[in-house]
């Protein structure tokens, strides 16, 4: 499990423990989308306040099923961002189409998250209820129509369905604005290759155990590649991803 997926985790947990225990404390952190302006903060905070355990264990289980391989491929950093932005985004799509419920949960977040192993691994096969195959770009699919349906009357059930929709718009806004930046990085590496090279230098700092099993053989096959044809032979686009895997101390990130 990675660092920021595992600090999560652990913060929803101790969250619902207060929850519980403190009820009237946790009241203060709902969003209530009419309340927005006089209670900013909750924008954010209701990300960590959850229904009951039930509610509790399946958005910790979607975090910690999609989340490692997701913040593997983009950073720490940009992970967090991405599951905050799409936490807010939720709120703030609920406040449009919503203005009287009140909300809480992950699942924005976490639905982001779910959007973002979508698009880097659309094929990889999810069991729904542990028995039925969907791949995971199906998955968002389905999930997003059911959203659609059920948040404009075709039965809400006392699920956010506009927070669901607003965590994958978040996530999908993010990503197309991370891959630009990506896009800018292979045109700086076409003009300046020998500065591209610093980041895949030393490949051999790269741990495979520390690396999630979802990115695992793609890492191999690069730094295998690397090692039969040079370095050189790695597209802009391999090295940026390599650069994720390489410790810091020793590569310095894509600037």
């Amino acid at each position: 499990m990675t660092r920021v997926v595992q600090a999560l985790l652990i913060a929803n947990i101790v969250a619902y423990f207060v929850q519980v225990t403190r009820p009237e404390l946790a009241n203060a952190f709902v969003f209530i989308p009419f309340l927005a302006l006089a209670r900013p903060w909750t924008v954010v905070t209701y990300m960590f306040l959850h229904g009951g355990l039930m509610h509790l264990g399946f958005n910790m289980l979607g975090l910690w099923f999609f989340g490692s391989g997701v913040e593997t491929r983009l950073g720490s950093r940009r992970f967090l961002l991405l599951y905050f932005l799409s936490g807010i985004s939720g709120a703030l799509l609920s406040m449009a189409f919503s203005m009287g419920s009140g909300v809480i949960g992950a699942s924005a977040g976490v639905f982001g998250v779910m959007l973002a192993f979508a698009r880097f691994w659309p094929d990889t096969v999810i069991y729904v209820w542990g028995v039925i195959p969907v791949p995971a770009r199906m998955l968002v699919i389905i999930t997003t129509v059911m959203s659609i349906w059920a948040g404009f009357g075709g039965g809400g059930g006392n699920v956010a369905h506009f927070a669901h929709l607003g965590g994958f718009a978040g996530a999908w806004l993010y990503l197309k604005w991370w891959e630009r930046g990506r896009g800018e990085f292979r045109k700086r590496a076409v003009v300046e290759p020998a500065r591209a090279l610093k980041h895949v230098d030393d490949l051999r700092a790269i741990d495979l155990t520390r690396v999630h099993q979802v990115n695992r053989d793609e890492v191999s096959r690069l730094i295998e590649k690397a090692g039969k044809e040079g370095a050189a032979s790695l597209t802009p686009e391999e090295r940026l991803f390599l650069s994720n895997f390489v410790p810091p101390d020793v590569v310095p990130p894509p600037t």
